[in-house]
């Protein structure tokens, strides 16, 4: 077989070029008048109706970024502690208190929940003013 013996498998036909006067006349196929009877007219598609119904966003697109806060009732240490010992988040970490949160260690919050009567040095961690009065109360500080 030679390059000249080659056939396409399909018959070649050219596409009506509408439009172009002619022997079609003055509307050259495309009916009167008209949306698809105009030269670049389109219709628009389904989806981008569907698009246009969708209100936009409003407002701040990215969220606040938030700190890693670990908050502890005081019944938790009541359990944990003993009477006398010091307090930060890395001792809390180390005895398994709390753990890392998002691969960082996290800020310690105390908060006020249950009963509490052991003496703690607090350092560095937020407390809320029911704990601060029952670690008081208790004979505790805070720095």
């Amino acid at each position: 077989m030679q390059l000249h013996q080659l056939k396409p498998n399909n018959k070649f036909t050219k596409t009506k070029r509408l439009g172009r006067g002619g022997k079609r006349g003055t509307f050259s196929g495309r009916g009167m008048k008209g949306q698809k009877s105009r030269a670049g007219a389109r219709i628009r598609p389904a989806l981008r109706d569907l698009v246009k119904k969708i209100p936009k966003l409003r407002g701040y697109r990215h969220k606040m970024l938030r700190k890693n806060v670990f908050s502890l009732n005081l019944d938790v240490l009541q359990n944990k502690l003993e009477s006398g010992e010091k307090i930060n988040p890395k001792i809390l970490l180390k005895k398994g208190i709390i753990k890392r949160l998002k691969g960082s260690l996290p800020e310690v919050k105390l908060l006020g929940g249950g009963s509490f009567d052991k003496k703690l040095l607090v350092e560095g961690c937020g407390i809320s003013k029911s704990a601060k009065e029952k670690i008081e109360k208790a004979g505790g500080q805070i720095k």
